[in-house]
Order: structure tokens, then sequence, then C-alpha cells
């Protein structure tokens, strides 16, 4: 089996060979934190999070980086609106973003550079640019100082990644002293009130496009294996990223790829169409795995609309996993079924091997979901039966669970584990009581201790070897 990514470059799926053996570079866009994380930012947390953990099942060893735009027009808009310094702004959101991700099961970057932390690594991208003529200093600029462009028109290849042509393009930015509308800034003149950092060419602040240039090359090298983002990005973001690294020399991103968004009816949700549904608002009301089950289930590529339909859905899903993990557990004991490898049946390796065939095409999650939900088909038939095989499909879903990052074993509280022997011992009891009262065809007193472990959040369930029980909602 081989890995194969559509890359947004050469518009064609590619097979993946990275730069060296065995290991592989990643560089992400992450959120220009103006404001707490909606939905459609963690879209894109979990696409790239399910790349990384194939890419680890698989045997590579990722580096992964993703930063943190911490200085950008529309943080300073927020935080003058809200009358806070503009780090302070920055860091609040920060700190939510990153609470929305470890919520999610999304598992921390390599590294998470911030774009203040990286103006020296900016002002020598620029200073190379200037140097070699793909950028200049304009002296009419508000401020006293000039701004930095880079010259569009100076690269031939402009264009080549989103297949925009420069002659049908409008200007993507205002800014004074440019030489042609087309132009964009890599370095911003002070104004008053705004922050600055010191430059050859004046106080001020960096253009957007150049930070993620210069992180990216600070810690993945000149040429690196991956660059991801969303569709929304190919255009300008990254086409001007490739743009001024291509012209300077570097050989960055050796793949591009993007993930379609999640949209609200016909638009794409985002805080500036006043759409958007913040991830905290919805795990009030929702279990973390059931909005990661939800994000992750569409193919990366593809738009995913939201609905209350589709949480349900997700809910209903994600449900039926859990309550076979929880019921072959219980059946196998903790101890046998914390960690099983992928073994035993010719039946689970099939179910496996069907697995790692859609991820290896393109990260095809519909599919593996198919082939996971089958496998669970296949475990209930052996509990139901108290097949010998049932360790093997434990095995087999809990680790297509874990590339997915939705083991509910790993999620489960520790709390839980700590009260589970005193909740089995206490259920037992009224089960007991149950059975007794079905032997004596007393039916009432049956149906009314089950509802009152109904009432209790517990799910009694009448199998062929006996009532098993689970909270309800797992």
């Amino acid at each position: 089996m081989t890995l194969r990514l559509h890359d947004t470059l050469s518009r064609k799926v590619r097979v993946f060979r990275p730069r060296t053996e065995g290991q592989v570079s990643i560089y992400v866009c992450g959120p220009t934190v103006q404001s707490e994380p909606h939905v459609g930012h963690m879209r894109s947390a979990i696409a790239f999070d399910l790349l990384r953990r194939w890419l680890t099942e698989t045997g590579y060893d990722v580096l992964f980086a993703r930063n943190v735009t911490d200085i950008e027009d529309k943080i300073l808009h927020s935080a003058g609106h809200e009358g806070i310094p503009w780090w302070a702004l920055a860091e609040r959101n920060t700190r939510a973003f990153n609470l929305s991700y470890d919520a999610l099961g999304v598992l921390p970057p390599t590294v998470e550079p911030r774009a203040t932390g990286h103006i020296p690594e900016m002002v020598g991208l620029i200073a190379r640019l200037v140097a070699s003529g793909a950028a200049y200093v304009s002296d009419g600029a508000a401020g006293g100082g000039g701004g930095v462009y880079f010259d569009v028109r100076a690269l031939p290849s402009y264009g080549r990644l989103s297949g925009q042509r420069p002659d049908a393009l409008l200007a993507t930015e205002d800014g004074g002293g440019k030489r042609d509308p087309l132009d964009f800034a890599l370095w911003k003149p002070a104004k008053p009130g705004e922050p600055a950092w010191q430059t050859p060419w004046g106080p001020g602040r960096p253009g957007w496009h150049v930070e993620c240039s210069a992180m990216a090359t600070h810690y993945l090298g000149s040429s690196f294996d991956i660059h991801g983002g969303g569709l929304d990005l190919i255009f300008p973001h990254h086409e001007n990223e490739l743009a001024q690294s291509t012209a300077a020399g570097d050989g960055f991103a050796r793949y591009w790829l993007h993930h379609g968004l999640v949209n609200v009816g016909s638009e794409k949700m985002s805080k500036s169409l006043g759409n958007s549904l913040l991830v905290s608002a919805v795990l009030e009301r929702n279990r973390p795995q059931v909005l990661r089950y939800l994000l992750g289930a569409a193919h990366y590529r593809s738009g995913l609309t939201w609905s209350d339909d589709a949480l349900a859905d997700a809910e209903s899903a994600y449900g039926r996993l859990e309550t076979f993990v929880r019921n072959a557990t219980d059946v196998l004991g903790d101890a046998v079924a914390g960690d099983l490898p992928v073994a035993g049946s010719e039946a689970g390796k099939a179910a496996w091997d069907d697995f790692a065939t859609a991820m290896d095409d393109d990260l095809a999650v519909p599919r593996a979901l198919g082939a996971l939900h089958s496998a669970v088909r296949a475990g209930n038939a052996a509990l139901d039966a108290d097949a010998g095989d049932l360790a093997a499909w434990l095995g087999v879903v809990r680790r297509m669970l874990v590339v997915l990052g939705l083991d509910p074993v790993t999620q489960w509280h520790s709390s839980d584990a700590a009260l589970r022997p005193v909740v089995d011992a206490l259920v037992a009891v009224a089960l007991q009581a149950r059975q007794d009262a079905r032997a004596r065809a007393d039916f009432a007193s049956a149906d009314a201790i089950r509802a009152s472990l109904a009432a209790a959040g517990l799910v009694v369930e009448d199998t062929a070897s006996g009532p098993r029980w689970r909270l309800a909602g797992r």
C-alpha cells in the first residue's frame, strides 16, 4: 500500500514520497487569533490531525508545525473594539484555541511558532527579496518609514498555485506607495498607536504572507514535504507564500494540501459573515467526540454543510462504535482489552486492509468509516455469539479508532475507571433482582427495575449471554 495525496499545485493525486526516508515535515497555517475558535477552524485542525495520525501509524516520524498569527489587522481591530491591548486579546484567544484542540483530541504540534516571536526571520527573508530585486522599498507610505512590497510581475510563475493570471486579478490589499495594485506588503510602515518593530526600512510590522514563509522555512528548512490549509487560503495567502519563497530561492513545499470548508447553507462559516458557531457553545450541548466524528467524517477536500440533523447522525454513529468497545471491554476485562494489537482472524486482518487502503487513497475517510462500521458489526456478532475472536475484532476496531482520534478507551475519564467496580457491583444486584422477577413472571417489577436504572442514566441490553449495561449516550 502506498499513500497518495491530492496536490493542489499539480492538480492531481500524487504518490507521496517524502524528502527524507521515514520522515515527514508538515507546515499548517494555524489561526489568526482575533476571536474564539468556531467549528470551521476545527475542520482544519482535524483534517491535518488525521493526516498526521495516519503517517505516524504507517511508520513515519512526523515533524508538525502549526503557527499562530498573533499580529494582524483583524487582531488590532478587535482589540481596539474591546479596549484591551492587542497582545492580551491574542493570548486569550490562543488559549481558547488550544482548549478546543485538546477537547477534540487534536494532537499538539511538534512546534507552534507565533508570528511575533519570529520578526528577525521575517526581516531576513525580506532583505533577501529586496537584494534580489523581487521586492522594493516604498517611500510614499504614511508613518515616516517606507513599506516593503513584493513585485508580483517580477515573478513569471505567479499564479501557478491558484491558477490565476496576474492580468485578470484585482488588487488584493490597499497600501500607499505600491508600484502596481497587485503587489502585496511584506513589511507595513508603522502607524500611530500600532505595535512596531525596528528594521532597516524603518519601524513597522510584518505582512501576513511573509510570516508563514519565514516560520515554515525556519523550522522545516528551505524545502519541506507538505504545506496545508483551507481552500480559502489558496489565494492570496498561499499563492503569495509560494511566490516570495520561490523568489528567495527556497524550494518550499513539495505537496500542497487544502481542505474543504464548513458551510452554513450556501455560505462558508466565518466570523465576518456572522454565521459562525463557537466551539465552546457547541460543546455545551454535544460531546467533543461527536463533534470530531462529524468534522472528520466527510472527505477532507469536500465541503461540509452544518446542520442539527448531521450532528444527530454523528451522535448515533459514534454511539454504535463506543457501545461495542465498552461491551467488548466488559466481556474481555480491562486488562485484556487495554492494549490489543491487530491479530487473530483473517476477517479482522481483511477489515484493517480495507481501512488502510481507504486511508492511503488521499485519506478517504468515508470509505475508512465504512470498513470500521463493518468491523463493529462483525464484532457485535462475535459478542452475541460469545465467539473466541472477539478480542481480535476489538483490537482491529480500536486500532482504526486510534487513527481517527476516536478511541473511547483513551477518552473515558480516569474517574470512570475508579468507580466502575463499585457501579458494576451495585448494578449487578439490580440486574439479578430483575432476572429473579422475570423468572417468577413478575414482569411489572422487572420493568420497574429497568426503568429505575434508565432514570439513573443506565441502559440495559438483553443479550443471548445475559443482560449488559452501559451509560446512556455511550
